[in-house]
């Protein structure tokens, strides 16, 4: 064991990506409905895999818990902004609610098992897995007035109670937020993501890279003329506002095309538009081809940010009626958004300087559209590091303030303070994406990797700490741990249920988690949820959670 303990101190980053691969591949098993996932299993394979004695530096952990915060808080920030104010009432009393539960759960553990201050306040830091608690709590001991011997004593039963209840404190919140909160409502995370996830595109479509329409709102069919023989492309396309003959080809040559083009009987024409009215029209012209040679035509999509005065606070109705056909030949708008989200395309739509329209058209309808409209946003691959990087950075430097309340220091820590910053960055991108950009795939990477090497971190450096303890002390403390871990979070569940009324399991997932300041379980939620509908609720109540948890820590103390 030595000569493996000496080779992996000096890379301990083998044991960090061998209890994520093991974990995730763990995490894959079902027994009946229930599954353990890669974030718990990440977790209870690195416990294992401390038993070697080798853990993992601090900087390593805060490290790539900030890149998952920060890529969550990306991600879900225009939505956060939005949902702040009276909607928000229910994260706040849940936030509330949980801490006061875990307060009077530690209190009535330790009056029944006598425990002391130190282990009282190490409870609460393990089982609520707020390590901040630690710190406020060995303050308030500092200020005791009791012998040096006796202060230093109780501290060090903080350290003890922390390592001992920290594992089962993560693992009991995915338990319950994963698996028992869907059953207790009996539904499932992922069929109510995706129904709020709808009702939030007001009916549009959100497709992942990979996905398409089977019916897709743009067609294009190929006709041989015969009933439009000697009428202008002008007189077709008048027919409907919604299709445009894009390719002629007669005798086997292709022909320029102008809205004056009078075509003749077997020409080849190429119509693109919206499906009703290319079905609409076929009437009209001729009967369809299977395939035509030459007529084959590359369209694209481009997101446009508005910024010609001319067009803002007009109608989409207006625009369609008003634009000169020269503006709006072979252009189709495929979707718009504003700050991020979308919104209906209705007549009455009325636009706004920095809107994003998806405009769909061949290269050079598309560019004419551009230079008229505003900017195209870039489409790239990489990452805008010089944004994210800053990003993180102020969010790192926030989680350094430190607020007294009294003689409470409150801060918002390493984690808080870059999910803020991610909050505040995503919404700077939902209002200029010319800058900011990060790929959905680079997000996802970010939060996989982010969350996965943090919970095999503390695994790590906790798990031989706690198991040595329970060697030492039975398994009582552990077993009351599990009681701080499952209590509150049990009766939150039931509080958040039938008084505070959450009916989509999604977003009470979300806000459970955060309510525990229990970042592994939302890792795992968010992984079932397969999108952010659970992060908005899950911000506001962790950023709580941050503040009521850490005020356990001298609570306890006085009143143990």
């Amino acid at each position: 064991m030595e000569w493996l303990q000496s080779i992996l101190k000096h890379s301990p980053e083998i044991l960090l990506f061998l209890s994520i691969s093991i974990g995730f591949w763990i995490g894959k098993f079902q027994v009946g409905k229930f599954q353990l996932g890669g974030v718990a299993g990440s977790l209870l394979v690195a416990v294992v895999l401390s038993l070697i004695g080798v853990s993992v530096d601090n900087g390593v952990k805060s490290i790539l818990f900030a890149l998952f915060i920060y890529a969550v808080g990306f991600e879900s920030g225009p939505q956060f902004f939005k949902s702040l104010g009276p909607s928000s009432i229910k994260e706040i009393l849940l936030a509330a609610f949980m801490a006061i539960c875990g307060l009077i759960t530690v209190l009535v553990m330790a009056k029944i098992f006598h425990l002391d201050k130190g282990l009282a306040a190490g409870l609460a830091a393990g089982g609520m897995t707020q390590s901040a608690i630690i710190g406020t709590a060995g303050d308030a001991l500092s200020r005791l007035d009791l012998p040096l011997e006796e202060i230093q004593r109780l501290q060090s039963n903080v350290a003890i109670g922390y390592a001992v209840t920290y594992v089962f404190g993560s693992l009991g919140a995915i338990i319950v937020c994963v698996n028992l909160l869907p059953k207790f409502m009996g539904r499932e995370i992922r069929d109510d993501a995706i129904k709020a996830q709808s009702e939030l595109l007001k009916g549009a479509v959100e497709l992942v890279p990979g996905q398409e329409m089977a019916m897709p709102e743009i067609v294009s069919r190929i006709y041989q003329v015969d009933q439009a023989n000697g009428k202008t492309v002008e007189e077709i396309e008048s027919k409907t506002n919604s299709v445009t003959i894009e390719k002629l080809k007669r005798n086997d040559r292709l022909v320029d095309i102008t809205p004056e083009t009078i075509l003749q009987k077997d020409d080849v024409v190429l119509v693109v538009g919206r499906r009703n009215g290319v079905v609409e029209i076929a009437n009209s012209i001729g009967h369809e081809l299977q395939s035509s040679e030459g007529m084959e035509l590359i369209m694209e999509t481009t997101d446009v940010i508005l910024k010609n005065s001319k067009y803002i606070n007009r109608t989409l109705g207006d625009l369609k009626s008003n634009t000169p056909p020269y503006l709006k030949h072979g252009i189709y708008i495929l979707g718009i958004k504003r700050n991020g989200e979308p919104v209906e395309l209705t007549d009455d739509f009325i636009f706004h300087r920095g809107d994003v329209v998806t405009v769909y058209g061949t290269q050079s309808d598309l560019a004419r559209v551009v230079k008229e409209g505003g900017q195209a946003i870039p489409e790239s691959i990489k990452t805008d590091w010089i944004f994210h990087g800053a990003g993180l950075a102020i969010g790192l430097a926030i989680g350094l303030i430190v607020v007294h309340l009294g003689d409470i220091p409150l801060t918002l820590g390493a984690g808080g303070g870059a999910l803020l910053s991610g909050l505040v960055f995503g919404w700077i991108r939902s209002r200029d994406q010319i800058h900011g950009n990060m790929p959905l795939a680079a997000s996802q990477l970010l939060k996989d990797l982010g969350l996965a090497g943090f919970v095999a971190a503390v695994g790590l450096q906790s798990g031989l700490q706690a198991i040595q303890t329970v060697k030492e002390s039975g398994l009582s403390l552990f077993l009351i741990g599990v009681v701080v871990t499952l209590v509150p979070l049990i009766l939150s569940m039931l509080f958040g249920r039938y008084v505070l009324r959450y009916d989509n399991v999604a977003v009470f997932a979300g806000a459970l988690s955060g309510a525990r300041s229990a970042n592994p379980a939302f890792g795992a939620v968010l992984d079932k949820a397969g999108n952010s509908i659970p992060t908005v609720p899950f911000a506001i109540t962790y950023a709580l959670a941050n503040v009521f948890l850490t005020l356990l820590g001298p609570l306890i103390v006085g009143l143990v």
